[in-house]
């Protein structure tokens, strides 16, 4: 069966997600449904006050937002940025002042597609929380669970010696 390269928004299937505070969104992949491999794309819609993900950076992977409706705050490093409509908004992977994070402050949906590139593993920073995490994509897609082959998350207060646990 030939996949199509077209795929409407409006039909994606959406996954729920979120901490039930003030994290919470609704998201569809849409690389894989249009045969993308080595560029991502996700559908994600926020409601007022709500963001999708706590402040990070990748050391690994960089992402592009585009704004398709709504309003919002782009926390980037120490400056927040209004965004609307028809905004492009630039994640690029590295330094601390690439930490970032996307609220809708606004009174409605907030509503964007993230690109990002397609590393086989990434390594995550939370600079509000103090995290740190590593995540390794499978080659296929897991149909059964959510393609993870492995993923870890600690807090960087609490460092080991390489050695350690080493005989």
């Amino acid at each position: 069966m030939t996949r199509s390269p077209v795929v409407s928004v409006s039909d994606l299937p959406r996954q729920s997600f979120g901490n039930g505070g003030r994290f919470g969104a609704e998201f569809a992949r849409i690389g894989p449904v249009v045969g993308m491999q080595q560029l991502g794309a996700m559908y994600t819609v926020v409601e007022p006050g709500m963001r999708a993900f706590p402040f990070h950076r990748h050391h690994i992977i960089e992402e592009a937002m585009v704004i398709l409706e709504g309003e919002g705050e782009y926390r980037y490093g120490e400056t927040v940025y209004p965004v609307k409509p028809g905004d492009v908004i630039a994640a690029p992977a590295g330094a601390q002042e690439a930490a970032h994070q996307l609220i809708n402050s606004g009174d409605t949906t907030l509503k964007y597609i993230c690109f990002s590139t397609q590393q086989k593993t990434d390594v995550v920073e939370y600079p509000d929380s103090g995290k740190v995490g590593a995540i390794t994509w499978a080659e296929e897609e897991d149909t059964e669970g959510d393609g993870v082959l492995f993923r870890h998350r600690a807090y960087q207060s609490d460092p080991v010696d390489y050695w350690e646990g080493e005989e």
